[in-house]
């Protein structure tokens, strides 16, 4: 079977956990930039991706990659790349979304219109057609440019890969799933470890614990749009992942996941997602103040996207709330906390002085991982 190089797109600061994921998924690895990791894999990978990789926000087929500094450049260079091996002839295709960074090319309109029109040519003498119906499966096409190389792959999740699925109910200015798995795979909590959110919203930080503590696969509940793509990627391919998926999945999972908010409609949205991925049994959701944070054993963890004070009326509130934050967190015997926020006084109320920060960009939106680290727990004695 053909072996292709994959891009899974992920964010800016968190290559390193999808690199870990993608390796234990048992492919390898061929580069990791700035955003995005690059692997080798087959028909099968491109299913065991999608199905299982919780970090990614896609997965795109590679096609090509080339300098180019002018538009004739790359109208020439995207026509050489052997498109007929991908696009069936009714294909429905088209450039979905260009982006440039540093390059003499930056207009996305323009690229996208060339690559269209490049992409035409070829199949056109490779095809013998004049016109094509596009009745076909869809293959989006996305391409970026930075510092004039130009890198051209074929989205083949079709929907984001943080919408698992779950989430029929959102509140304001939630986490994404991704970010969400991201962050709490970067932390060294496991099951046996209690876990608590204080600002749960619609339940991502939870429930994505319990889908990774029981090993419920994000995507295998969901479709993709390269299942359309019969000729490149065999049906077969996306039952054996998603058979493998219901298989792996933990079904006498337990642990402490907790998640509060103070908001009753977050807890009711949380609650219907939560019943929506299958591990309503799996957590606590309950209305409570951060006031009210406490619990009676030690060695646990927060994990929280507290409030940022994004609009002015919520930034007057702010330090009272990360202050009473630090002050419960303080009163937990020898617990972690984890926090992801644009606020740049959170130590400052908190009262401590993080022990490990990363820059993390949440979209547009530069935000911290502020790590507070206790103790681990002593080993348990070994069973004879």
């Amino acid at each position: 079977m053909d072996k292709w190089e994959l891009i899974a797109p992920c964010h800016f600061g968190l290559e390193a956990v999808l690199k870990r994921e993608i390796m234990d998924l048992g492919y390898e690895i061929s580069r990791v930039e700035d955003g995005k990791v690059t692997f080798l894999a087959d028909a099968q990978g491109v299913a065991d991706a999608n199905v299982f990789l919780r970090t990614t926000e896609r997965i795109l087929l590679k096609t090509g990659e080339f300098k180019a500094e002018t538009f004739d450049e790359l109208f020439e260079k995207t026509k050489a790349i052997p498109w007929e091996e991908y696009l069936p002839r009714d294909a429905k295709f088209w450039v979905a979304k260009a982006n440039s960074v540093k390059s003499r090319l930056f207009s996305p309109s323009d690229i996208q219109s060339i690559m269209k029109k490049a992409i035409v040519e070829r199949l056109k003498e490779k095809y013998h057609l004049e016109w094509f119906p596009e009745s076909g499966a869809s293959f989006p096409i996305r391409v970026a440019i930075m510092k004039d190389v130009v890198t051209v792959g074929i989205d083949t999740s079709g929907v984001s890969l943080h919408k698992r699925g779950y989430r029929q109910m959102t509140v304001k200015a939630p986490i994404t799933e991704t970010l969400a798995s991201a962050l709490l795979l970067l932390t060294p909590w496991n099951k046996d470890r209690i876990l608590v959110d204080p600002f749960c919203g619609s339940g991502t930080f939870p429930i994505e614990a319990a889908m990774i503590g029981a090993d419920i696969a994000p995507g295998m509940n969901r479709s993709f749009l390269a299942q359309e793509w019969t000729g490149l990627i065999p049906e077969r391919a996306w039952s054996d992942a998603k058979e493998e998926a219901s298989d792996r999945i933990d079904r006498s999972f337990c642990a402490d996941i907790q998640g509060y908010d103070i908001d009753a409609e977050a807890l009711k949205a949380a609650r219907a997602n939560a019943r929506m991925a299958g591990v309503e049994d799996m957590i606590h959701l309950q209305q409570r103040p951060v006031s009210e944070l406490r619990h009676s054993k030690a060695y646990g963890f927060i994990i929280a996207n507290p409030p940022y004070g994004e609009r002015l009326e919520e930034k007057e509130a702010l330090p009272a709330l990360y202050r009473e934050l630090g002050e419960r967190f303080a009163a937990l015997d020898k617990w972690s906390m984890y926090l992801i926020t644009s606020y740049e006084d959170a130590e400052r109320y908190i009262g401590r002085k993080a022990d490990k920060n990363r820059k993390i960009y949440n979209g547009m939106l530069k935000t911290y991982f502020y790590q507070f680290l206790g103790p681990k727990p002593p080993r348990r004695p070994r069973e004879e």
